[in-house]
């Protein structure tokens, strides 16, 4: 039978990838797709939690974490459409997305 613990496990093993691609990359992309990650993560925690949270009770009531999921992908869509026109912005004036070189960004 699987129970939480087996969700909570898939999302701390997605946490900590997401984590591992923010600390490690140079790419831009690669950053992004670890924040995604990350989201994902919370994704999975909230709707496993909230399913383990009300056994037997109405469907209304096991909504809760759905709705907080779809409230989290939907920030996650404009952050990544945010991140995306900032890294195309970056690259057309430095021709590149390592962002290890982005020291024209500091103020």
């Amino acid at each position: 039978m699987i129970g939480l613990p087996h969700f909570l496990i898939v999302g701390a093993l997605l946490f900590v990838c997401g984590l591992l691609a923010i600390l490690l990359k140079r790419n831009a992309i690669g950053i992004l797709m670890g924040v995604e990650l990350i989201l994902n993560a919370a994704n999975i925690n909230l709707v496993a939690c909230n399913h383990f949270s009300h056994p037997g009770s109405s469907v209304a009531v096991k909504l809760d974490g759905q709705v907080f999921a779809a409230f989290v992908i939907v920030i996650a869509a404009a952050e990544a459409a945010v991140a995306l026109a900032i890294f195309l912005n970056y690259y057309r004036q430095f021709k590149t997305i390592d962002v290890e070189k982005a020291v024209g960004l500091k103020g």
